[in-house]
Parts: structure tokens; C-alpha cells; sequence
């Protein structure tokens, strides 16, 4: 029964942290006349990956992707995939110069991961200006982490490892 209160409370506090991150990062970006970019990165596209199926692929023995988190840093400190480093939130300018820094080294053909999870897919202001980044700079094997709902829905409440911290 105290295992069913932990998740019960863990997706509350996972919830709460989603709408705060509405009211002050997408709700604010709507009302002064910018709408998420839906054209891209339609649930079902090829360049999105499954949790479970990036959860197989840090699990496997064989070359792991290089997975970037491109979302707030409070939530990244709360949890976030075992591995995962923290670039920032993607809608800042700031942090996209961070994840170009991140990458500059890589080859082209580099396996790369992005997510954030802040909050529904729909309302991402983060992962659309990360993967766009990456495709313009001509990187061949991008993936996204497809959450529907956010990280703590998609990803935490179903198990998959985290790491806490930092």
C-alpha cells in the first residue's frame, strides 16, 4: 500500500511541475503569438524513439546513443536518464549554443538522443529548436524521445532508470 502512495504522490508532484512549466514557459509563448511547432516530429514519425525501446538501447552491450537533455534544469535535477547530460532548455539561445558546443566534436553520423518531457508533446517549447539545431548543423542520426504526457508520466512512473542530482 506505501508503494502505491509513493507513485500516487510522485505523479502529483510530477503533474504539478508540468502545469508550473506551462503557466510560465509555453502559456506565456502563446500569448505573445508564437504556437508549438506541430508540423515536425509527429508522434509516429521515424525520427522518434519509444521509451522503451531507448531504454533497450542503454541497457544493450553494443554503442549507446549519446542521449541530451534539452529541457529546465530543476526538472533534470529532480531525474533524468541514467547518462543523460544537461544541455538546457532548447528555447533559450544560451542553451542551444550549448548543445552546438556539446555536438561540435561528434561525427555527423553520431547516434543522438534528445528529450525533455517538461510537459505534453504538443506543448514542447524545447525539443523542436534542439532537433532543428542538430539537422541544420547535419547530423544524420538524431532521434527524440518521444513523451506524450512528460518525463515523469512516460518515463519515471514506468520504471525505466534514473539518476538523481546535479
Amino acid at each position: 500500500m506505501e508503494r502505491t502512495n509513493d507513485r500516487q504522490s510522485m505523479s502529483l508532484v510530477w503533474m504539478l511541475i508540468a502545469a508550473a512549466v506551462f503557466a510560465t514557459v509555453v502559456a506565456p509563448a502563446r500569448s505573445a503569438g508564437q504556437s508549438p511547432a506541430t508540423s515536425e516530429l509527429l508522434p509516429g514519425s521515424a525520427e522518434l524513439i519509444q521509451p522503451r525501446e531507448l531504454s533497450k538501447a542503454l541497457q544493450s552491450g553494443s554503442a549507446k546513443p549519446t542521449v541530451l537533455y534539452v529541457g529546465p534544469r530543476f526538472l533534470y535535477a529532480q531525474a533524468h536518464i541514467r547518462g543523460a547530460e544537461f544541455i538546457g532548455p532548447a528555447s533559450d539561445p544560451h542553451s542551444l549554443d550549448n548543445l552546438r558546443k556539446r555536438v561540435t566534436a561528434l561525427p555527423r553520423n553520431s547516434s543522438i538522443v534528445l528529450y525533455c518531457g517538461c510537459c505534453p508533446w504538443d506543448h514542447c517549447p524545447n525539443i523542436r529548436p534542439a532537433y532543428k539545431e542538430l539537422q541544420k548543423t547535419g547530423f544524420t542520426a538524431v532521434k527524440v524521445l518521444y513523451l506524450a504526457n512528460s518525463f515523469g508520466t512516460d518515463w519515471v512512473e514506468r520504471g525505466y532508470p534514473v539518476e538523481k542530482g546535479q
